[in-house]
């Protein structure tokens, strides 16, 4: 099952290129499953259940939920007893998120799985280490420097182990680029633009949820862009030093409805009766959205389903960041939530040449209905695009030479076809045969890279002065750290 709750799921290749898929050696007969248990039971913990259930069931199991809100614990128990089998619910062992030590002493947890909303990571991680266990967490690894110091303070004081899923490294059009560069093909990298464009069906999503307001999610440049920096941060493998942004809330908001005279809008889409309204989100047209949220609410108040242009929204959806790096490359970055088109551009300037990376997720909306929010799970667009068709295409032109198309081979799975290769890396990492050249596989030093450019891009905006990521005192060095770490790449 891939992250996305809504969008149709892609075929899995049934013939990846050479090397995208790491070898991993069978399990040791007779080796316990590791325990994990899953803290956040939303729409992103969907993909590790469906993971430690299915193909990883041979080496890991699930144990135990941390969750404040029953039914959607309700919901992936259900998932898992029909995993297992039964007619009825694996009735799982259940916890409150401040019972996070007590859970992983009684259940035996080897692994805590953090799915839950962005501000309570750093929480969690560092709770979770003290208590004896491991941690996978999903992207941002925190929403600001003071989240990064309390995890580097955890990893140095347990030497515990702390998993990022980076799962865009894993897709092969971005891996190919990795190498593309790696080899010397454009020769010493002097710049790097990248432009992200969310459409106003994905976009305008984060402007419903929890994301909206900034203490939760540290804003999309936290939030979402944590992925991209980590992309321009690998592909480099470099590390940032000075981070200036500008941006601003330009489309969603009443302020901005008022002014482009939208009128009244229901507070919520579900039951709004909005007759194609674009931007209302009815959570009954979904199951999935109904089981975790609608049916989740009495429980929570939580509202899955707000108008992006209601009052109350605190981040932005026009940003652009300049990002200087220690081996003397700059990073011009932009991200728009309300493009028509979904995709992203990549420009790598070098010495020899240039490689460009073009890739359209969804080429266009049509006002059909179609729920799909989040199109990197399937790609494409409604009825095909002939103009924009979704694809990817990788180009390198060194100087005084045509240009060449990089082939760039098939993946597996969602976002990319990198989900389901990550999962691999996240559950059997210990059994994969021989080193991986790309370095793919992510630690908490990579998610505190990624995040120190977000947080540095929001303390700049509200300066309007450049910052300085070792003013951020982070508590390690970027460079470096207090040990090595699996994504810590070596060049």
């Amino acid at each position: 099952m891939d992250q996305n709750p809504t969008a149709p799921l892609p075929a899995a290749s049934t013939a990846p290129g050479p090397g995208v898929v790491p070898e991993f050696a069978p399990p040791p007969a007779g080796r316990p499953r590791r325990r994990y248990a899953v803290a956040g039971t939303g729409h992103r913990a969907g993909m590790y259940v469906a993971a430690v259930t299915g193909e990883h069931a041979d080496v890991a199991e699930l144990v135990a939920w941390l969750d404040p809100n029953p039914v959607r614990i309700d919901h992936y128990d259900a998932q898992v007893g029909h995993a297992l089998g039964a007619n009825a619910p694996a009735r799982l062992p259940r916890y409150a998120p401040d019972s996070l030590e007590r859970m992983i002493g009684e259940q035996s947890v080897d692994t805590v799985i953090v799915t839950s909303v962005d501000r309570t990571h750093a929480e969690l991680i560092d709770r979770a280490l003290r208590a004896g266990a491991d941690v996978v967490v999903e992207k941002p690894l925190a929403t600001d420097a003071a989240g990064c110091r309390r995890i580097t303070r955890a990893v140095a004081e347990t030497g515990r182990d702390v998993v990022m899923t980076f799962n865009y490294r894993y897709a092969p059009r971005n891996s190919t680029l990795r190498r593309v560069i790696a080899d010397g093909a454009v020769g010493e990298v002097t710049g790097i633009h990248f432009e992200w464009v969310l459409d106003t069906r994905h976009g305008a999503d984060y402007f419903r949820r929890w994301h909206r307001e900034k203490a939760n999610s540290g804003g999309l440049l936290v939030h979402k862009a944590s992925h991209h920096f980590d992309l321009v941060n690998w592909w480099l493998n470099d590390v940032p030093t000075r981070v200036y942004a500008s941006g601003g809330l330009r489309f969603y908001g009443d302020a901005n409805a008022a002014a482009r005279g939208m009128g009244p809008r229901p507070a919520r889409g579900t039951g709004a009766g909005a007759g194609g309204d674009p931007f209302c989100l009815d959570l009954r047209d979904d199951p999935r959205l109904d089981a975790l949220y609608l049916q989740a609410e009495r429980h929570d108040g939580y509202r899955r389903d707000q108008d992006p242009f209601a009052p109350g929204i605190t981040i932005e959806d026009n940003m652009s960041v300049l990002v200087d790096y220690a081996g003397g490359a700059t990073l011009t970055y932009s991200l728009n939530a309300h493009s028509p088109w979904e995709g992203y551009q990549v420009s790598v300037n070098g010495t020899h040449g240039r490689a460009e990376l073009l890739v359209v997720e969804r080429g266009h909306l049509d006002d059909d209905g179609d729920p799909g929010l989040d199109p990197s799970a399937a790609g494409g667009g409604p009825g095909g695009d002939p103009v924009r068709p979704a694809g990817h295409r990788l180009v390198v032109q060194r100087h005084w030479r045509r240009a060449e198309e990089v082939a760039v081979p098939d993946g597996i799975g969602g976002h990319g076809g990198g989900d389901a290769i990550l999962l691999k890396d996240v559950f059997r990492r210990d059994l994969r045969v021989g080193t991986d050249p790309l370095g793919r596989a992510a630690g908490y030093l990579d998610g505190i890279r990624a995040v120190a450019v977000g947080a540095a891009a929001n303390e700049s905006m509200l300066s309007g002065q450049p910052v300085l990521i070792d003013d951020l005192r982070l508590g390690v060095p970027l460079a470096g750290g207090v040990r090595p770490e699996p994504g810590d790449m070596k060049g």
